[in-house]
């Protein structure tokens, strides 16, 4: 099958559009539920399409350590193997290998590192990241890169060299494979903080005709206005016929703030992550339901959210499932998470295609107290 992205909306440089993959269209702007060892952390495959899931994230670099990507092969890949039957995405584990640390090594060919499970010596190439992810059998797989640190030039610069060259041969591999009707292989935008740096990145990345391009090296360390400034900049320089995937991206107000920028795809671990240490996201910010203030409340988490936390229980049980332990508390704080962005970006697609977007992110963003002094930071000009 041909991979093929279509607009139908545009409200300045956000954008309503439709991904076709072999398992079914991804309407865009989407947010996608990662799962990182093959399962999105205490959220089932059917709660994931009872949210309106249409696109799950899976991990190369986990994968291929535990269990291994060539029996998930041989069990059919990864949409048999976890039970998923809608679109997925793998990452090449190249961010994984390079947070490692000093368990890894990187010359011109690839990386070299040991295992955080036992210690075992491994080695990723650009080829061996693609034939990973050719076992597992995600319907876009990702270009194995360089992630550097964002503001450092010489480092920077040594990893987008990489990271161009790189691509060439994941291509070149993805090509010999005969895999590229079955999966679509995207490249990633690198470049730091540098406006020139992600110029040049853009023009050797995308001068490849492949099906979709994200940005990569955002969200590392940098501030949110560099984030924004420099994701306002990327993204004005990528094809408008091709769809953008943030990488890594996932708080409310990163996607509004994204959205308005022209992504159309956005993945984190955030909402599984903050609901295992007893958060949930709402509309008006992050709370923290191990306070006290919340032990006899009998509110729901989120006055007026439909998911199914906040149908059934009352903002003090899930607090004693909190405070208690209780595995409960993790699932529905993970399934209202997932409900707030899911939902969020359903109706961010729903105000561009009726024109009405600049003013739904505006009223979003006035009402959102979002963690740390981000509050403020501007949307783009309409």
């Amino acid at each position: 099958m041909t991979f093929r992205f279509s607009l139908k909306a545009q409200q300045g440089a956000a954008r309503a559009g439709v991904f076709e993959t072999p398992h079914g269209p991804i309407q865009t702007p989407i947010f996608a539920p990662v799962g990182t060892q093959a399962t999105v952390k205490a959220v089932e495959p059917r709660e994931l399409s009872e949210l309106g899931a249409s696109l799950v994230l899976a991990n190369t670099y986990h994968l291929h350590l535990r269990p291994g990507d060539e029996l998930i092969a041989e069990l059919g890949g990864l949409h048999r193997f976890m039970g998923w039957d809608g679109p997925m995405l793998t990452d090449s584990g190249g961010f994984q290998v390079f947070s490692l640390g000093d368990l890894r090594s990187i010359d011109a060919d690839g990386v070299t590192f040991r295992s955080h499970l036992d210690g075992s010596v491994h080695r990723f190439t650009p080829e061996v990241s693609i034939r990973i992810q050719h076992n597992l059998g995600a319907d876009v797989i990702m270009a194995f890169d360089e992630c550097p640190i964002p503001d450092n030039r010489e480092s920077v610069l040594a990893a987008l060299d990489r990271t161009h060259r790189w691509l060439g041969r994941c291509a070149d591999e993805h090509a010999r494979s005969g895999d590229a009707n079955r999966q679509a292989l995207f490249g990633i935008v690198q470049g730091g903080i540098y406006e020139d740096l992600r110029a040049e990145s853009v023009r050797q990345v995308c001068g490849l005709d492949l099906p979709g391009y994200a940005v990569g090296g955002l969200a590392v360390g940098e501030t949110k206005a560099d984030m924004y400034a420099t994701l306002e900049i990327t993204t004005s320089l990528m094809p408008a016929d091709k769809p953008r995937y943030l990488m890594g991206v996932g708080s409310p107000e990163d996607l509004v703030h994204g959205v308005a920028r022209g992504v159309d795809i956005f993945d984190s671990v955030l909402p599984t992550r903050v609901a295992r240490n007893g958060a949930a996201l709402t509309r008006l910010g992050r709370i923290n339901m191990r306070n006290q203030k919340y032990a006899s409340d009998p509110e729901p988490i989120e006055p007026g959210c439909t998911c199914y936390a906040c149908t059934h229980f009352s903002r003090a049980y899930i607090r004693h499932l909190v405070k208690a332990s209780e595995i409960l508390g993790h699932q529905l704080l993970s399934i209202h998470n997932l409900h707030l962005l899911l939902t969020l970006v359903r109706e961010m697609r729903a105000a561009i295609m009726n024109g009405t977007f600049a003013d739904y992110a505006t009223a979003f963003l006035a009402n959102y107290e979002p963690v740390g002094a981000q509050k403020g930071l501007s949307l783009p000009a309409r």
